[in-house]
């Protein structure tokens, strides 16, 4: 989830410094914005990626992880330059990176079922993974993250509001923040946890079946290997958003033992580990190991600059 809450702490950095550490954290993400949007470009460029469920995705998950990645950089920017918002703007900011942090985990579910049926049932895999299955998934993630975000804001309502002299809010602007009161915080403890361990439970049931799959003589070996390193690759991914949930007890933690200045420096050291990096890491990887869509990044990266990518070709799924 999203903690770009840089605190009051940074009332002990000069004004050089905070230029300095804003700098060093946006440009990473605008590179990383340049990538992730030539990465969705791309899969909109080409009929096989709009016709292909494994590339529809994708495409959803990157979408997810882009969205995040703005938000997160919006927020860190308003905090960097000291703007308090007030609990209605931020409650909306917020809600919406609640939304799109489900869709990641329940995206990389989908991905991993849909490999561990092309593998295991290879027979099938067309009739089962087709076009409007793919729909029907995409929008039972969304609906299922809505229903989150739903009962975030029914529990938001419960908060005495009339009791505060005003909505301008007295922090930064984060989903820390807004946990206002114990039934939110442990909804938020509750919810993360059932979700990382169900999609830890599904992607992992499908890298053994894979391998279970693999053993067998009728199953062709390389679509096997290739498949399970991909559940690897989801599990992966999985594990870094995962990353983003300890954010908060972590630094909580590193605020005992070191000073105010240094703590807010190593703060902007795991903003930029813990959420640009792994916002980046989907499309940097799936662009370079697939086959068919590496020519067709790496044209888009270079601005079609020297570059021809030959007729796109329908790679058959493993």
């Amino acid at each position: 989830m999203s903690r770009t809450n840089i605190t009051g702490e940074l009332q002990y950095q000069s004004l050089l410094e905070r230029v300095i550490l804003s700098t060093v954290t946006t440009v990473p993400c605008c590179v990383f914005l340049f990538i992730n949007g030539t990465m969705l470009f791309s899969l909109r460029s080409k009929p096989v990626f709009r016709e292909t469920s494994r590339y529809i995705l994708l495409y959803n998950l990157l979408f997810a992880d882009t969205v995040q990645l703005v938000h997160s950089q919006v927020l860190y920017i308003l905090a960097a330059c000291r703007i308090m918002l007030t609990y209605p703007v931020c409650g909306v900011l917020t809600m919406i990176a609640n939304l799109t942090t489900v869709i990641s985990p329940l995206t990389l579910v989908v991905m991993s079922l849909e490999r561990y049926v092309a593998v295991c049932y290879p027979l099938r895999h067309a009739t089962i993974i087709t076009i409007r299955n793919t729909g029907v998934a995409i929008t039972v993630v969304w609906a299922f993250s809505s229903l989150n975000v739903l009962t975030r804001v029914l529990l938001l309502l419960n908060f005495p509001f009339e009791e505060l002299q005003s909505l301008q809010m007295k922090d930064f602007c984060s989903d820390m923040a807004l946990l206002l009161g114990s039934m939110s915080a442990h909804y938020d403890k509750a919810y993360t946890c059932f979700l990382f361990v169900s999609a830890s439970v599904v992607i992992t049931s499908s890298y053994i079946g894979v391998m279970v799959a693999a053993r067998s003589a009728s199953t062709d070996k390389a679509s096997a290997r290739k498949a399970r390193n991909t559940l690897l690759l989801h599990l992966l991914q999985l594990v870094l958003s995962l990353s983003s949930t300890i954010y908060n007890p972590l630094l909580i933690a590193l605020s005992r033992t070191v000073s105010r200045i240094v703590f807010v420096r190593m703060q902007n050291v795991f903003y930029v580990c813990i959420f640009i990096f792994p916002r980046c890491l989907s499309s940097l990887i799936y662009g370079i190991r697939d086959q068919t869509m590496r020519p067709v990044l790496m044209h888009h990266l270079c601005c079609g600059l020297k570059l021809s990518v030959a007729p796109v070709k329908a790679e058959v799924p493993p």
